[in-house]
Order: C-alpha cells, then structure tokens, then sequence
C-alpha cells in the first residue's frame, strides 16, 4: 500500500500516540518514529462537529508531548466517526460495539481525521481529512462474529479498516489511511515542506 523505502531526507518524528496502525502508516513511509502517548483524556462531544472535535483533541496530544521533545517534530492526530449529527468513538465494551456497528450497518458515515504537527516553540500547524465510508448491510449474527475476530475497543466506530478486505466497506472515497488513523497523502505533503526538512 505504501512506499516501505526508507528516505533519508525525511524526518525522525515523535508520534504523541500509542496506536499501533498509526506508527505502521508512518514506519511504512520511512520515518523513523519514536512513540510518546499522551495522556490526555479525549473530548467525545463538540458542538461544532467532528472536523472541530478530531483537532481539539490533537491538539491537545500534541501540546502534552510536544514540549518534552526540543526541536523535534511532533505529530499527534485523533480520529471520529460521525453518522446523523452523532460521533462513534471508542466503545466502552462488546455491547457498545454491538450497537455501533448496528447502526452504521447499511449507511454511509464520515470518518474524520485530525491532526496536529510542528517544533515546540515553532508554531503548530493542524488540518483535519474526511472520508466517507459506506458498509455493507450485515445481520447482528453477522456483527458479533466480527467483533469476535478484531478488538474493537481501541478503534472509533468499532471496526478495524486496515484489514477489512470488503468484509464490511461496500465503498470509501477518499484516504483509506485517513480511516486507518492517519491521512498520510496530505501529512506527507505537510512534512515535505521546507518548515520540517530534516535539522
């Protein structure tokens, strides 16, 4: 999917994460990560919708982090699935997972990215990507089974897209990194720029 060449022009970067799928976006683009998770706790409710909500708490990460590395590029991102003027974040449990994927069953949802980058003392520059993601219609039977199968507790909306394979995307336009956790296209893009060339 992506370039797993090493370019030793790019940058090493502090990921303000412990996602797993987010550091392997990166680490496959040939940058060398170093993982510093927040502990931030995530906002889950904004009045000014998911493109607000998803930079609020990036930011956040990334101003947790980001004094603590000096001179190093720190990248912290969040992201929100957003279906009839409700967010999906993480689900608390099996039951709430259940129900998630009960609704989002069928339709079209926006999965919204976040993210926050820059040097401490340098400025922040943030963007936020939106895709649009539409599901099969699947049967509760059909939705615990898959439950069973990845770990939905630490995925917004309950569901794994990196391994999908069409299991439950019928249709995706835009990033599927974007749906993974981290729009790398438009991030790649930001870190090419002259502000976070390699010191």
């Amino acid at each position: 999917m992506f370039d797993r060449r090493v370019d030793l022009t790019r940058p090493r970067l502090v990921l303000a994460s412990a996602s797993p799928r987010r550091r392997d976006l990166l680490s496959q683009a040939g940058y060398d990560v170093q993982i510093a998770a927040s502990d931030v706790e995530e906002m889950d409710s904004c009045n000014e919708g998911p493109e607000a909500l998803a930079l609020i708490n990036a930011k956040r990460k990334w101003t947790a982090v980001a004094p603590q590395y000096p001179g190093e590029i720190v990248v912290a991102a969040d992201t929100v699935v957003w279906l009839d003027g409700r967010f999906y974040g993480k689900p608390v449990d099996f039951s709430e997972a259940t129900q998630m994927l009960t609704v989002l069953s069928g339709r079209t949802h926006q999965v919204v990215t976040g993210v926050a980058l820059g040097r401490a003392g340098e400025g922040l520059q943030e963007f936020a990507e939106v895709s649009l993601v539409t599901f099969h219609a699947f049967s509760e039977k059909e939705i615990v089974a898959y439950l069973k199968t990845i770990h939905p507790l630490d995925k917004a909306g309950a569901y794994a897209a990196q391994d999908d394979n069409g299991r439950l995307i019928a249709k995706l336009e835009g990033s599927i990194s974007n749906v993974i956790g981290l729009p790398m296209e438009k991030l790649g893009a930001f870190l090419a720029s002259e502000n976070y060339r390699r010191q």
